[in-house]
């Protein structure tokens, strides 16, 4: 059963990440957000400190082998990788979300090498990550027409002697465009649906893949974000993530969708914690301000009072959901149903309470300030990894999957 009380090497992890979100990432946040780009003598600092939103320190599959392909060296720390994630992440984004996701690291593209790579190709796109150079993976997931939909991308792979030809155009791509490599979803054949889906890892450098522009955006600023090209872009067998041997012959075999969805299992309560990190800081910074500005007597103070309360209980509710999510991940249970309900219930109430904060700020929280700030970044939160709405619509398809129907 899930333990409410963090163990000791969990309150560790909590403590030296929000000292680091405190003292290295917040006094960031404006000039980042403003410059949009995250300093990169900053980033090769925190890099040599090893200190990164990874596979190694956030999410991963902790019922497999470490990241080199060998065994775990700590049994514990691998029993609770994923609670010790969803700890971490919350922090970061208390910090600074959008500098969360520039630090270097394998980022989103670290779970699919991890839970279905082969030991070489872990070792490979894994191993790259040392303090010596600061390093991005990415994953290529979204197009322009296939976002929440992951059965309708249109990026072809189209088999040739020695590996595929890669054809189509992938969109908001975080760290798209600095990444060494990238995870890179694409179907052999339309018509198969999502049995035809297979995931590739594509190199920075590979001929026919480009980075065609960096998006502007209204919040996360300072993170990047690509749009990727693949123009008859070859890709070697080598690449073809888990190895031909991996997707059966059978319809009814793994295929890239799988990877995707396995991928969303483990990110996903990452995502949901990093929203309640954003949450926690906007609340925290009102909750002072209404201590020490607001008339202590009055219906102002009292409507403040019942919306801060309301604020903190939303906190604590989604921070209980996520906590869930990631015990199942690493207890080895299956959790696609957790793991969308705390991603839309912390990124529904994340917005919330950042435009509840906003009222309550009045003119002090306009344009330049830390809460203006993360209202603007927190609107992703309910659209990026599937939107509000797709999470639903998983969420109902496991409930009446006993049934037999089809949502």
């Amino acid at each position: 059963m899930i333990s409410f009380e963090m163990t000791d090497q969990q309150k560790q992890v909590k403590e030296l990440v929000h000292w680091f979100a405190k003292t290295e990432m917040r006094p960031l946040s404006l000039p980042s957000d403003k410059a949009g780009v995250v300093p990169m003598e900053w980033l090769n600092k925190v890099n040599a400190m090893g200190i990164s939103l990874s596979t190694s320190v956030v999410g991963g599959d902790s019922r497999k082998k470490s990241s080199d392909g060998g065994a775990a060296d700590d049994p514990e720390t691998t029993r609770q990788t994923n609670r010790l994630g969803v700890i971490a992440s919350e922090e970061m984004g208390w910090g600074d979300a959008a500098i969360a996701l520039s630090l270097p690291g394998p980022g989103l593209g670290g779970p699919p090498v991890q839970t279905s790579g082969t030991p070489e190709q872990k070792q490979r796109f894994l191993g790259m990550f040392k303090k010596d150079k600061a390093r991005w993976g990415a994953y290529a997931l979204t197009e322009p027409g296939a976002g929440s939909d992951v059965s309708g991308i249109r990026t072809t792979a189209r088999k040739v002697d020695g590996g595929y030809l890669l054809n189509g155009q992938k969109v908001f791509i975080t760290n798209g465009g600095r990444a060494s490599w990238v995870v890179a979803f694409a179907t052999i054949d339309p018509s198969l649906g999502r049995a035809g889906h297979r995931a590739f890892v594509v190199e920075q450098g590979t001929p026919g893949f480009t980075c065609t522009r960096l998006s502007h955006k209204m919040g996360m600023r300072a993170s990047e974000t690509a749009e990727l090209l693949f123009e008859d872009c070859f890709v070697p067998d080598e690449n073809l993530l888990g190895g031909e041997s991996y997707y059966a012959a059978k319809a009814s075999g793994p295929s890239g969708f799988r990877v995707a969805m396995a991928t969303f299992d483990t990110t996903r309560p990452m995502v949901a914690a990093m929203a309640i990190g954003i949450a926690r800081a906007a609340y925290e910074y009102t909750l002072d301000y209404v201590r020490e500005e607001y008339p202590k007597a009055g219906r102002s103070f009292q409507i403040a009072c019942e919306k801060l309360a309301n604020m903190k209980t939303d906190i604590e509710a989604a921070r209980l959901l996520t906590w869930e999510a990631a015990w199942m991940s690493d207890a080895g249970k299956p959790n696609t149903k957790e793991a969308a309900m705390c991603k839309a219930y912390a990124g529904k109430a994340a917005l919330s309470i950042c435009a509840q904060c906003l009222e309550l700020l009045g003119p002090v929280g306009l344009e330049g300030h830390l809460v203006e700030k993360l209202y603007r970044d927190v609107k992703v939160y309910d659209i990026f990894e599937g939107t509000n709405q797709i999470q639903h619509l998983i969420i109902a398809r496991r409930l009446y999957e006993r049934e037999g129907l089809r949502i």
